[in-house]
């Protein structure tokens, strides 16, 4: 059960539309009760979000606008995972490998195999990590007991909504505007159930 206060802080927060679910409570406590595997998984997903960018400018070299935009977002993910590295380093934490919570996995089996979908899918998918990346990384620079930690996590959210836009804005600019809101919609609400059941690991997107 989470604790009054904590739902109470919860509420306050700003909500992102596209979500159609806020992250509970039970989500912020096994989080802050568990910085250290929140820190190294963090890494992990910077490290993931910029070979993510780097995958679809290979796969669709031709795209010139989504190959800057997505550009600027590998190199500013690689930034951010030179900077989390620095506080795993700071606390003492060596990098190594954790176990991935369905996530990222179950959003992925959402995409279509065939083109232009494909394309259109993935874009959405990406932009719905980063909507949620935004969240929580506010939830930890509200919650987390560190004041420099949360610092960080807050100079971070303004680069992860960004990010959320620009996915966005790259599937409104190669696909009528009608295909990309009804496709969102549907994403977000799987997006949302796939999160329904908490990880009983500590990961940000668990």
């Amino acid at each position: 059960m989470t604790p009054d206060w904590l739902d109470s802080n919860l509420s306050k927060l700003p909500r992102i539309n596209i979500l159609k679910q806020p992250t509970r409570g039970e989500w912020v406590e096994q989080a802050i009760g568990n910085l250290d595997v929140i820190l190294l998984d963090h890494s992990h997903c910077e490290r993931k979000a910029a070979g993510v960018a780097l995958n679809l400018m290979f796969r669709y070299p031709s795209n010139t606008k989504m190959v800057r935009m997505l550009t600027a977002i590998a190199k500013e993910e690689l930034d951010h995972f030179e900077l989390v590295n620095q506080w795993l380093e700071k606390r003492g934490i060596p990098l190594r490998q954790l176990a991935s919570p369905p996530y990222g996995a179950s959003l992925n089996k959402q995409i279509r195999k065939d083109e232009p979908w494909r394309f259109l899918d993935s874009l959405l998918v990406c932009g719905l990590i980063e909507a949620r990346s935004h969240e929580r990384l506010g939830l930890l620079a509200t919650h987390c007991p560190d004041p420099d930690l949360a610092k960080f996590y807050h100079s971070l959210m303004a680069s992860e909504a960004r990010h959320y836009g620009i996915y966005w804005t790259l599937a409104d600019t190669y696909f009528q505007r009608s295909s990309v809101n009804g496709r969102l919609e549907e994403l977000a609400i799987i997006e949302s159930e796939i999160l329904s059941s908490l990880y009983p690991e500590p990961r940000i997107h668990s």
